[in-house]
């Protein structure tokens, strides 16, 4: 396994591997590796010749009052599991990405205006900032996202759509706990009183499944119980809860077809997401 940290020899890399004719897949993650990064990565060596994972927490896309200095941090464990999942190039970009006096940004105009938006105004504009440069200088032909970032998932399909990149975006299912807790790195934030409470956001999807599969089609009635189950626990701050088209994110007050159901939660100090689609069961005529 390669490891590069300098933005010159990455792009130069990969340059060689697309005229020697090869195909490249990319993973762009902040470390701190688990499952659902290995998930993806796994899935990208099914796409392509040659994997390319890249490990940079990225300042931008953290507000004032966030949390980008105690984000977890363990590089050389990642490196263990890329080496481990069979990764071809790892990619820990220096401080170049941000070089002094650094002032272009990517930003969105609809997309980031919903769901975790509202709450982390500055968020979506670093990841889509960060992750245009990274494909500026991976040049991948397919990148893999997990669809428990969905909102980030949705906005870099749109920004490969409008500033025309050639590459192939790959949305990977969620990666569970055995108890249907979504993988991410910030369960490690979770005390061991707290733990047991995440899972009221999975609970939450699950019996808005059961509504909807029952023949509740009304949003607001879905939206309010899974309110009332994530609020049994006083510890749970709700940031919201959401019913909204796939695509375009915007809240629907009917479910026909398929519809996102997304849930944000402060459990203490940490917040959780998750989300799932939900579907109207087909009615024979």
């Amino acid at each position: 396994m390669k490891v590069i940290t300098s933005i010159r020899e990455m792009t130069r890399f990969s340059e060689n591997l697309r005229c020697q004719g090869r195909t490249i897949a990319f993973v762009p993650t902040m470390g701190y590796l688990h499952e659902g990064h290995l998930a993806l990565m796994a899935e990208g060596k099914t796409k392509a010749d040659h994997l390319v994972v890249s490990i940079f927490v990225n300042p931008a896309q953290f507000g004032p009052s966030e949390d980008f200095s105690t984000y977890p941090r363990a590089m050389e464990q990642d490196l263990e599991q890329c080496r481990t999942i069979g990764a071809d190039t790892v990619f820990t970009p220096d401080s170049d990405i941000y070089p002094a006096g650094f002032q272009t940004y990517v930003e969105l105009e609809k997309l980031p205006l919903h769901l975790c938006g509202l709450s982390r105004p500055v968020f979506f504009k670093g990841v889509a900032t960060v992750v245009t440069k990274l494909f500026n200088i991976v040049n991948p032909h397919f990148a893999l996202f997990g669809e428990k970032d969905y909102q980030q998932l949705a906005i870099i399909r749109q920004l490969v759509i409008d500033l025309n990149f050639d590459i192939t975006v790959v949305g990977v299912p969620i990666v569970r706990e055995p108890d249907g807790l979504a993988k991410s790195s910030r369960n490690k934030y979770l005390t061991q009183k707290e733990r047991p409470h995440a899972l009221l956001l999975y609970r939450s999807i699950q019996a808005a499944e059961k509504m909807v599969k029952d023949g509740e089609i009304d949003a607001q009635k879905i939206v309010d119980a899974a309110t009332e189950i994530l609020l049994s626990c006083p510890d749970i701050t709700v940031d919201y809860v959401s019913i909204c088209d796939p695509v375009t994110l915007d809240g629907v007050t009917s479910i026909q077809g398929k519809v996102l159901m997304a849930v944000a939660v402060w459990l203490g100090k940490t917040r959780l997401i998750d989300n799932r689609m939900l579907v109207v069961p087909h009615t024979p005529e």
